[in-house]
C-alpha cells in the first residue's frame, strides 16, 4: 500500500480525503458551482431593491410635502397619481434593458418624464420638492455624457430659478437645488451599482461554468492518459493468456495474476481521477513499461538517470511515457524498445524509441486523437515541449523535454495544482 498525494483545486475541500467522503467531482455534481456562495445569488436582487427603495423615498417625500402644505383630498390624489406616473417611468429607466433601447425610444420616454416632472411643478409649486432629481438621474443613465451632464446642469438651473421666483428664501432655494442634484446623482449611482453587481454576478456564473468545463477536460485527459495504457496492457496479456491456457497453464495462471494487478491499478487510477489530481513516478512507470514489454517478449532497454524531479515535471513525463507505451502496444509490432531519461543543464529529456512501426503510424498527424494533443498541452503549460515522428532508420521516437523547474505548478492533472491536499490510498 502506497500513499499518493492528490490535490483538488476546484473542489477546495480540505477534509474530503481525510474523512473518506467523496468529493463533488466523484459524485457527479459540478465541482466549481460550489465555489459561488449561495448569498451571492441574492446580490443582483438586493442591488435592484436598493435602487427602487431610493426612488420610493424621493417619491414619498413629494407626497409628504404636498400633504404637509395642507392640500385637500383632490390635490393629494392628483399628487399621488403624478408621483405614481413618475415612479413608473423612472422604474423603466433604471432597468438594465433601458440602456439598450434605441436612442429615439429613450428620448421619447425622457420627454414623457420631463412633462410628468415639470407640469406638476407648475401646479404644486415648491411642495413638489426635488422631483426633478429622478429626471436628472434618468438623463445621466440614458444619454451620452456630452449631452447628459449639460442637461443635468440645466435641470438644476431650472429648479434654482423656479425656487427663486417663488421668493421662498435663500435657504429653501439652496435646499431644493442641492436636493435635486443629489437625488439625480444618487439614483444614477445606485442604478449603475445595480448594473455592476449584475455584471459581476454574471461573470462569477461564467467563471463557475468555465471551471466545470475545465474539470471535465481534465477528467477526460486523465482517463485517456491513465487508462489507455492499462487497457492496452490488459488486452495484450489477455491475448497471451489465450495462447498459453492450453499449452502452458502455469504461465497462464501467472499472467492472469498479472492482469488482476493491472486491472486493480486501473481501478485505483479511475478513483484518483474522480477525486482529484495525482502524482506519478517516472521510474515506476518505466519499470511497469519494462514488465509489460517483457510479457510481450519485447527486448527493452530502460535507463532512467534523471534522479528525483519536481513532482509536476515527473508527473508530466510519466504521463508522456504512458502515452508512448500505449501507442507502442496499440500501433506497432515492436521487437525492441528503448526508454531513457537524462538531465542536461536545466532540462530533463525523456526519449522512447521503438521499431516495428505500422503503416498507419508512418503518417502521424499532430491532431489525430487526443494523446499527443494532451501531452503538448501538459508540457507547454510547464514550459516544455514534445515531438513525435519517424527516425531515419524507420524507428519511431517520442521525445519530451521539460525544465527542471516548471514555469507553472498549477497544470491540470499534474498533482501540483493549487488547492487543498488530501491523502488517499492506492493498491
Amino acid at each position: 500500500m502506497r500513499r499518493i498525494l492528490v490535490t483538488d483545486p476546484v473542489a477546495g475541500d480540505p477534509d474530503a480525503g481525510a474523512t473518506g467522503r467523496p468529493s463533488d467531482a466523484s459524485e457527479g455534481r459540478p465541482v466549481a458551482a460550489r465555489s459561488v456562495p449561495d448569498r451571492a445569488l441574492l446580490a443582483p436582487t438586493l442591488a435592484r431593491t436598493i435602487t427602487v427603495s431610493v426612488l420610493v423615498y424621493y417619491c414619498g417625500i413629494a407626497v409628504l410635502n404636498v400633504l404637509w402644505s395642507g392640500a385637500g383630498a383632490g390635490r393629494l390624489v392628483a399628487c399621488a397619481l403624478c408621483v405614481a406616473a413618475v415612479f413608473s417611468v423612472q422604474l423603466l429607466h433604471v432597468s438594465a434593458r433601458a440602456q439598450q433601447w434605441p436612442l429615439r425610444l429613450r428620448c421619447l420616454t425622457l420627454g414623457i418624464q420631463t412633462v410628468l416632472t415639470f407640469l406638476p411643478l407648475a401646479v404644486f409649486g415648491l411642495s413638489w420638492g426635488s422631483m426633478a432629481g429622478p429626471l436628472a438621474g434618468s438623463l445621466l443613465l440614458l444619454l451620452p455624457g456630452r449631452a447628459a451632464w449639460p442637461l443635468f446642469a440645466l435641470i438644476s438651473a431650472v429648479v434654482l430659478v423656479q425656487s427663486s421666483l417663488e421668493d421662498s428664501g435663500a435657504v429653501m432655494v439652496v435646499y431644493l437645488t442641492t436636493s435635486t442634484m443629489m437625488a439625480g446623482v444618487i439614483l444614477y449611482g445606485t442604478a449603475k451599482l445595480s448594473d455592476l453587481v449584475r455584471e459581476v454576478h454574471a461573470s462569477r456564473t461564467e467563471m463557475a461554468r468555465m471551471a466545470v468545463g475545465q474539470e471535465r477536460l481534465r477528467f477526460a485527459r486523465d482517463l485517456h492518459d491513465l487508462l489507455g495504457y492499462s487497457l492496452s496492457a490488459i488486452t495484450l496479456k489477455s491475448e497471451l493468456i489465450q495462447r498459453l491456457v492450453h499449452s502452458r497453464p502455469e504461465r497462464a495462471r501467472e499472467e492472469i495474476a498479472s492482469v488482476l494487478d493491472v486491472s486493480r491499478q486501473a481501478l485505483a487510477d479511475v478513483r484518483l481521477v474522480a477525486r482529484g489530481y495525482r502524482d506519478m513516478s517516472l521510474s515506476d512507470e518505466a519499470d511497469s513499461a519494462a514488465r509489460i514489454l517483457a510479457t510481450a517478449d519485447v527486448e527493452a532497454e530502460v535507463s532512467i538517470d534523471c534522479g528525483r524531479l519536481h513532482p509536476v515535471v515527473e508527473t508530466v513525463l510519466a504521463t508522456a511515457l504512458r502515452e508512448g507505451m500505449t501507442n507502442v502496444l496499440r500501433h506497432s509490432r515492436v521487437e525492441h524498445c528503448t526508454i531513457s531519461a537524462t538531465t542536461e543543464g536545466e532540462t530533463v529529456r525523456l526519449t522512447l524509441v521503438n521499431d516495428g512501426v505500422s503503416g498507419a503510424a508512418r503518417r502521424p498527424s499532430p491532431d489525430s486523437g487526443s494523446g499527443l494533443g494532451n501531452l503538448r498541452s501538459r508540457l507547454s503549460a510547464i514550459g516544455g515541449r514534445v515531438e513525435a515522428g519517424l527516425l531515419d532508420d524507420g524507428r519511431f521516437q517520442l521525445f519530451a523535454e521539460a525544465p527542471l523547474r516548471p514555469s507553472n505548478t498549477g497544470t491540470p492533472g499534474t498533482g501540483a495544482a493549487d488547492g487543498s491536499a488530501t491523502a488517499v490510498s492506492a493498491a
